[in-house]
């Protein structure tokens, strides 16, 4: 059987045993075999994968690697673009918008808090979550690698984190959406934006120390709850400092 030598860069060596990191890889090649089959059956999720070079050059996932080649797995590249040059890319989606899989509850009401677009659902299997991915051209975020190698998954992440704040930096972090978190336009529950209503509107539905010493109000259209800037939003403010981002 045919063979190649892989090599993984940077953060994919976590997805690799530790006898395998940071190493050249003689692996074989079945017959018929694509690079994205090989990457995934060594254990990394395609979805992780910015950049594959197969002797030198630029390929897709669709390259079949052949007797001799040297393959080079790169990440996501933080510091530079390197679209012009990577064929396995995925065009951007235009609006960032995330689906969580089922272990990723207390995530989604973070980054709803945030601002972004997040579907959850609890009851939601691995099938259909990906068929709302797809439809809505949402960005998976799972636990489960063995869900970001289905080839119908082409935007995901791999949330490394067990701990809710953590996963909410690093998510923000690996899109780059700092420049748009915007904190409090969102209903945590609903998952919809909120709409800012006149003072008088609210004044029978909050307390007379909050229609007396607040002036900003916002509703969610669904559930009907309201909003304004109290020691909840102190606290989303904290909580933006202490993952090193700019709420606003």
């Amino acid at each position: 059987m045919p063979s190649a030598t892989v090599r993984f860069y940077e953060e994919l060596n976590a997805f690799l045993p530790a006898e395998k990191r940071k190493r050249p890889l003689s692996v074989d090649i079945p017959e018929g075999c694509t690079v994205k089959a090989l990457i995934e059956d060594l254990g990394v999720p395609h979805t992780e994968v910015d950049l594959v070079l197969a002797n030198g050059e630029s390929v897709d996932f669709a390259y079949r690697p052949a007797e001799g080649d040297r393959i080079s797995v790169y990440p996501r590249f933080e510091s530079w673009d390197i679209s012009s040059i990577s064929r396995v890319r995925p065009v951007p989606l235009r609006e960032v918008r995330f689906v969580l899989d089922v272990h990723l509850g207390r995530l989604a009401r973070l980054l709803r808090m945030f601002g972004f677009d997040s579907l959850y659902r609890n009851f939601l299997q691995d099938q259909e979550l990906v068929r709302l991915a797809r439809l809505e051209k949402r960005i998976v975020l799972t636990r489960d690698r063995g869900l970001l190698k289905r080839r119908s998954v082409t935007h995901g992440y791999l949330v490394r984190s067990l701990v809710p704040h953590d996963q909410l930096g690093e998510v923000v972090r690996r899109f780059d959406l700092t420049a748009q978190v915007r904190l409090g336009s969102r209903c945590v529950e609903c998952n919809v934006g909120l709409q800012r209503v006149p003072r008088e509107d609210v004044l029978s539905r909050v307390p007379p120390a909050v229609g007396r010493d607040y002036a900003e109000f916002s509703t969610c259209p669904v559930c009907g709850r309201v909003f304004w800037r109290g020691s909840h939003w102190r606290k989303m403010v904290e909580l933006a400092a202490s993952c090193g981002l700019q709420g606003r």
